[in-house]
């Protein structure tokens, strides 16, 4: 049997996942991404350990196919996004993964207040958020003044996807999906922004030349076959930052109008043929030509569920906890969860708190909370009306119950994916493509 490989390059866990041509999962590698985190301020992860664990990935989902490497014919990904290594001019690397979480940044740089000020910035890059301590443009800026050692050895910036497809490939290129969300990309033009690298004092020939997802990266060559040990020659497709591939394995388009994801954050993508730019909201590519995906965050995902069991119910589980839960009336007798309960002291995120109230309570008050969380993202991708149907995804998609608590807030019919890992899924779906294209 013969099998596309779509990689996962998630923030936890990197899972690769094998489908038959018919798109179904056959084998699945899930590996825990081990960090180094140092003073706790920081989360990196060497080069050597990233090919490790995909190498790992990969050996158990053979293993579940009972199939050799040959049996796949095509790959690729999607990925987290603000992720970054630097390289030398033999594109050997510098540092480890930066990846996004980490936080050894505390200001931002005064340049990268300026970018986002910018009068045309949201219009040009379709980011609609305020920019935060953490991302990648404002960590080259502290590491170019900090590091200057590093920094003069510097010459080529790759995300962990472009990063990912030059060592499989050897080719200086990336995807225009992750590249929308540095704050560098002109998303209409789909190309650098120039003005963005005037204002930070960054080249832009340091950084992968972004591709629409889908377009082809060429074929994986000798060193990529050492590195990750799949056969040489097969097609590498140019994937995009993980909500958006997530939602194409989910259906998005096809069986619904938009996705959700209720996982350590809560998401909410859809598809549109209209570039309309506004708060809250970032933009990226899709596949298509002029379509673009919206997208739409909230802190306030399943965290705080998982909070509340580790801290106030640790001798239940979370499925134990989600049954009690069905136990509570609507409105948990009057117990409210803020947004990001987790975030606060003791219980204090927590209203109307009385000794009648059970796990059960809490555990609804926070599927909830949630729930008005993901109202809010809806109205703000949807213009006017909202859609018939989501599909649902992320942990939160498992339970009935608060699928059932969503329904009825928003009055939109949800319903769940036929695939537990839609981010592999999607992935596989662009890698498919390649090969009917051929």
């Amino acid at each position: 049997m013969e099998y596309v490989l779509g990689i996962d390059l998630g923030t936890s866990y990197f899972k690769l996942g094998l489908f038959d041509k018919n798109l179904n999962l056959c084998g699945l590698g899930r590996v825990a991404v081990e960090k180094d985190v140092g003073d706790g301020s920081l989360c990196e992860l060497p080069t050597e350990r990233f090919w490790k664990l995909l190498q790992k990935g990969l050996t158990d989902a053979l293993k579940q196919t009972k199939a050799k490497p040959t049996a796949i014919k095509a790959v690729s990904y999607c990925s987290q996004a603000n992720s970054f290594v630097l390289l030398d001019k033999n594109d050997k690397p510098l540092t480890p993964l930066v990846l996004w979480p980490d936080e050894r940044v505390k200001d931002i740089s005064p340049k990268v207040k300026r970018l986002w000020s910018e009068d045309d910035f949201l219009q040009t890059t379709g980011i609609g958020i305020e920019c935060r301590p953490r991302c990648c443009v404002n960590k080259l800026l502290w590491f170019k003044k900090n590091k200057p050692n590093i920094w003069q050895k510097t010459k080529r910036i790759m995300t962990i996807s472009d990063y990912l497809t030059f060592s499989l490939t050897g080719q200086h290129i990336g995807d225009a999906g992750t590249a929308s969300l540095l704050g560098l990309f002109d998303l209409q033009r789909l190309k650098w922004w120039d003005k963005a690298f005037d204002i930070l004092g960054l080249d832009d020939s340091m950084f992968s030349k972004p591709l629409r997802p889908g377009s082809s990266a060429g074929n994986i060559n000798e060193r990529g076959q050492k590195l990750l040990g799949i056969e040489a020659g097969l097609p590498f497709v140019i994937g995009s930052m993980d909500h958006h591939i997530a939602a194409i394995g989910a259906g998005v388009g096809t069986i619904a109008d938009m996705s959700e994801s209720t996982g350590t954050t809560l998401g909410c993508i859809n598809l549109t043929k209209k570039y309309y730019p506004r708060k809250n909201i970032c933009i990226g590519p899709t596949v298509e030509n002029n379509s673009f995906y919206q997208l739409s965050l909230n802190h306030n995902g399943a965290t705080s569920l998982q909070w509340y069991q580790q801290n106030y119910a640790s001798n239940f589980s979370i499925e134990q906890l989600v049954k009690m839960a069905e136990e509570a009336s609507p409105g948990c007798n009057g117990l409210v969860a803020l947004p990001g309960a987790d975030k606060y002291d003791n219980l204090t995120g927590f209203k109307n708190r009385t000794d009648k109230q059970t796990h059960g309570h809490f555990i609804r008050a926070i599927m909830e909370s949630t729930a008005k969380s993901l109202a809010e993202l809806i109205n703000q991708l949807c213009d006017k009306e909202n859609p018939k149907k989501i599909v649902a995804t992320g942990g939160g998609a498992k339970s009935d119950l608060w699928l059932k608590i969503k329904s009825n807030l928003t009055g939109v019919e949800f319903i769940t994916t036929n695939c537990d890992e839609p981010a592999c899924k999607g992935a596989a779906v662009l890698a498919s493509r390649m090969i009917k294209d051929k």
